[in-house]
C-alpha cells in the first residue's frame, strides 16, 4: 500500500505548495477573507452560514482560478463541492455569457442534485444558473432548462452523453470539467461514458478531478487526460475509516443475527448495506416485522420512490435505510451513528466508502459487519490493504437480550414518572430507600403496576424500536458543508474533517424536533396537572394529611372502600396503526402488533399513508412481465380483478420492474392469482407466475 499522501513518480508533474503558516498554524480557523473572492460570492457564503473554509477549499481555490488541471485527493464530507464550486462561480464562469461553460459529472442522480443546488446557492449573487441532468427525469424539461441559458450543467455520465449525442447540450463553450467522486464513477462502470464525453469536449478545457482514493484507474486517467496536473493530497477516506469503531460478527444466518444485534446496539440511525437489490427489500421487511422503522433503496425503484425515501432519510424521519452501494451514492445523513454491512463488500475500497458515511465532521461513528464463511477473504483483504482490524463480537445471548428488555422497562418508567413529583412522595421514597427490604417492596410495586411482565417488556421494547431518529442538526444543506464555529481550533494540515458544530442559537430546540406522526408535539401535550392519573391516586391538592391514611396509586389491601369511582374515559380518536406507547400510562390500552391482530400495516414508501398489506398476512407473487411489455401497476390491478376476481382491498403494493413484477396479495388468494396469471397472455407474451422467494423465507430465524 502506498504511504499516505504520496504519488508515483510517473504522475508527479507538479506538487502543490504546502499551506502557508498563516493558514495552518493559527490558533483559530481562518475565515473566507483569506481567499480573493468577489463581494457577491462573500455575501452568498454568509447567507449559507459558511464562515471558515476547510483545508481542501483553501488549497484548491488559487490553482483552480489560475486554470490549472488538478488531481485532488481528499476524503468525503470535507467540503469538496464548495472547493470546486467557488472557483467555478467566482472566476471561471463568465456571467455575461448565457451558454454552458462548465460541466460537473457525478456518479448518481442524488449527488448531481445536491451539487447543482449547492453551486446555484454559491453563485446566487453572480446569477450563475446551474441545471441538473440525470436519468429517470423527463428529457424535455432538461432540454428547456439548458436552452434557457444554463451556464453550468451537473449530471450523471449516461444522461450527459445522451444530451451531447442529441445535440441538446453544446460542448463548444465548455471551459472547465469537474469529475466528482471519480473513483466511484469508475468502480460503477462509467469508464466508457467518461471517455466518450471527454472526447467531445474542447482540448483547451480545464479539468479538475476529485477522488477519495487513488486506484490504478484514476492514476491512468490522470496520466492520459490531464495536462501537467497539480496534485493536492490531504487525507483519503481511509483516514476517516480509521477514526471510527469497527466491529465484526461471524454469523451463518444474517437476518436473524441482524435483528438481535440491532436490539442490543440500539443505533439512533443507521444505513445498512447489501450487495444485491433483492436483499435490500428482504432485510427491510424483516426489520419492519420486528417493529423497526426501516425502508429500502435500490436501483429497481423509480425516481419518485427514490426521492421520497431520500427525503425521509435527510429529514430524520427514517431510522434505518437498507441500500445497495450504487443506490447509496451521494447520500448525506448528518446524524448517522452506525453503518452496518449486512454483506461485506468484495472490494476493500467499497468498505472504506461505506463506513466513511459515519463519523463525519469530528463526530463519533460505529461500523458493524456481518461476516459469513464466504466473506472471510474480503475481511482479510480489508485488514491487509487498509490496516483496519475490526474487533470481533459475539451474537447477543439470551441474557443480553433480557438486559435490553429490562433497560426498556426502566426507560419507560423514567419517561412516565421521571418528572418533578410531590415533595411528600419524594420524602417517603427516600425513607423507603433506607429500609433493608426495599428491593422486595419495589418488586411488589412493579408487579402491581406492570402486571404480566412478558407483556410489559414487549410493549416497552416496541416503543424503543419505533423511536424516530434524532433530528439532524441545523447545518448547511450540502453534504460537504462545514458550519461556522467561533473559537474552534484549526485542524492539522493532513486532516480535512473539521470538528465543528452549529452555534447554540442555530441549534434546533427540543420542541422543534420531529416526532412520529402519532406522537403529539410537546406544545400540544397536556400539562402534567391535566394528565390522566390512576383512579385511586388523589391529586396533590387532595392528598391526605399526615394524620390520615395514605393510599398509593397501586392495588393495596388497605385502600379506602369509598374510593372515587373510575371516571368514564374521554372519547379519543382511533390510534394510527403504527402507534407505539411512549408513556407507562398508555400501556393499559395498548397492544403490540402481535396481539392486536394481523391488520397492522407496514411503513409505506416515502413516509406517506401506509399500504394496506401486512407482511404477516400478505405474500408476494412473482410474474415475469414488466415495463418492457408495456405493463404498469394499473394494468396488473385490472387483470387481478378480471382473471382472478381479486378486488383492490385484497391486494397491497404492486411493484413493476423492467423484466418482472411483484404483486402483494392476501395469502389465502395466492393460489388463485398464480393459477390465473400463469399461462395468461400479458403484453404480447405468455406469462409465468409463482410464489416469490421473499415470501418463501421464514419470518423469524435464529442465529
Amino acid at each position: 500500500m502506498r504511504p499516505e499522501g504520496t504519488f508515483p513518480n510517473r504522475l508527479r508533474n507538479s506538487v502543490s505548495e504546502p499551506l502557508s503558516p498563516s493558514l495552518d498554524d493559527a490558533t483559530t480557523p481562518p475565515t473566507f477573507d483569506v481567499l480573493p473572492l468577489s463581494q457577491e460570492t462573500r455575501e452568498a457564503l454568509a447567507t449559507m452560514g459558511y464562515v471558515h473554509p476547510t483545508p481542501v477549499q483553501r488549497s484548491v481555490f488559487e490553482p483552480a482560478s489560475r486554470g490549472k488541471d488538478l488531481m485532488v485527493q481528499a476524503r468525503t464530507g470535507t467540503g469538496k463541492t464548495t472547493a470546486f464550486g467557488l472557483p467555478l462561480v467566482d472566476s471561471i464562469i463568465r456571467r455575461s455569457q448565457k451558454s454552458v461553460q462548465a460541466l460537473v459529472l457525478c456518479p448518481t442522480r442524488e449527488l448531481a442534485l445536491q451539487v447543482s443546488r449547492e453551486i446555484e446557492r454559491l453563485g446566487s449573487g453572480r446569477e450563475v444558473k446551474a441545471v441538473a441532468v440525470y436519468g429517470g427525469a423527463p428529457m424535455g424539461k432538461q432540454i428547456d432548462d439548458i436552452s434557457a441559458g444554463a451556464q453550468l450543467v451537473v449530471g450523471t455520465p449516461g444522461r450527459v452523453l445522451d444530451h451531447l449525442r442529441r445535440g441538446t447540450l453544446s460542448p463548444a463553450d465548455v471551459r472547465a470539467l469537474v469529475l466528482d467522486e471519480a473513483d466511484e464513477m469508475l468502480s460503477m462502470g462509467f469508464e466508457r461514458e467518461l471517455s466518450a464525453i471527454l472526447d467531445t469536449l474542447p482540448k483547451s478545457r480545464q479539468t479538475l478531478l476529485f477522488s477519495a482514493t487513488l486506484p490504478p484507474d484514476i492514476e491512468r486517467m490522470a496520466r492520459e487526460r490531464l495536462k501537467q496536473p497539480e496534485f493536492i493530497t490531504l487525507s483519503s477516506d481511509s483516514v476517516g475509516a480509521l477514526s471510527i469503531d469497527h466491529f465484526v460478527y461471524f454469523v451463518t444466518d444474517k437476518i436473524g443475527a441482524l435483528v438481535k444485534i440491532i436490539e442490543t446496539e440500539n443505533p439512533e440511525s443507521a444505513v445498512l448495506f447489501c450487495n444485491t437489490k433483492v436483499e435490500t427489500e428482504a432485510v427491510a421487511l424483516a426489520l419492519q416485522r420486528a417493529g423497526f422503522d426501516a425502508d429500502w433503496l435500490n436501483g429497481d425503484m423509480d425516481q419518485k420512490e427514490r426521492e421520497a425515501v431520500m427525503g425521509r432519510t435527510r429529514e430524520g424521519k427514517l431510522r434505518f435505510l437498507v441500500a445497495t452501494d450504487v443506490a447509496a451514492r451521494g447520500i448525506d445523513i448528518s446524524h448517522l451513528t452506525h453503518v452496518i454491512n449486512v454483506d461485506l463488500p468484495e472490494q476493500a475500497e467499497s468498505y472504506v466508502h461505506r463506513t466513511g458515511r459515519t463519523g463525519r465532521a469530528g463526530r463519533t461513528g460505529t461500523a458493524i459487519s456481518l461476516v459469513s464463511p464466504k466473506d472471510i477473504g474480503a475481511l482479510y483483504m480489508l485488514r491487509l490493504t487498509y490496516k483496519i482490524r475490526p474487533i470481533e463480537r459475539q451474537i447477543p445471548s439470551a441474557g443480553e437480550l433480557k438486559t435490553r428488555a429490562e433497560a426498556d422497562l426502566v426507560a419507560m418508567l423514567v419517561e412516565a414518572f421521571g418528572a418533578e413529583q410531590h415533595p411528600e412522595d419524594l420524602a417517603l421514597a427516600r425513607r423507603m430507600l433506607t429500609h433493608d427490604r426495599i428491593e422486595a417492596v419495589l418488586a411488589g410495586l412493579l408487579r402491581a403496576h406492570l402486571g404480566d411482565r412478558p407483556k410489559a417488556e414487549e410493549q416497552a421494547s416496541a416503543a424503543r424500536r419505533a423511536k424516530a431518529p434524532p433530528r439532524p442538526r441545523r447545518e448547511p444543506a450540502h453534504r460537504d458543508a462545514v458550519p461556522a464555529v467561533s473559537g474552534a481550533v484549526a485542524p492539522a494540515p493532513a486532516e480535512v474533517s473539521t470538528a465543528s458544530s452549529a452555534p447554540a442559537e442555530e441549534r434546533p430546540r427540543r420542541d422543534d424536533r420531529p416526532r412520529r406522526d402519532d406522537r403529539p408535539r410537546r406544545d400540544d401535550r397536556p400539562r402534567r396537572d391535566d394528565r390522566p392519573r390512576r383512579d385511586d391516586r388523589p391529586r396533590p391538592d387532595e392528598r391526605a394529611r399526615h394524620d390520615e391514611p395514605v393510599t398509593f396509586g397501586y392495588t393495596v389491601s388497605d385502600a379506602p372502600a369509598d374510593a372515587a369511582p373510575k371516571p368514564a374515559p374521554k372519547a379519543a380518536p382511533a390510534p394510527k396503526p403504527e402507534a407505539k406507547p411512549t408513556r407507562a400510562a398508555d400501556l393499559a390500552d395498548w397492544q403490540p402488533p402481535e396481539e392486536a391482530g394481523d391488520d397492522q400495516p407496514i411503513m409505506a414508501k416515502g413516509g406517506g399513508a401506509a399500504p394496506p398489506e401486512d407482511p404477516r398476512d400478505h405474500s408476494l407473487v412473482f410474474v415475469d412481465v414488466g415495463r418492457r411489455e408495456g405493463v404498469g401497476p394499473a394494468d396488473l390491478q385490472r387483470l387481478l380483478k378480471e382473471l382472478a376476481g381479486v378486488e383492490r382491498g385484497d391486494t397491497g403494493r404492486i411493484r413493476v420492474r423492467d423484466r418482472h413484477s411483484l404483486i402483494s396479495v392476501k395469502r389465502e388468494l395466492v393460489d388463485r392469482v398464480i393459477a390465473a396469471f400463469h399461462g395468461a397472455e400479458i403484453g404480447g407474451r405468455v406469462a409465468k407466475a409463482e410464489l416469490s422467494r421473499q415470501s418463501q423465507a421464514p419470518e423469524t430465524t435464529e442465529a
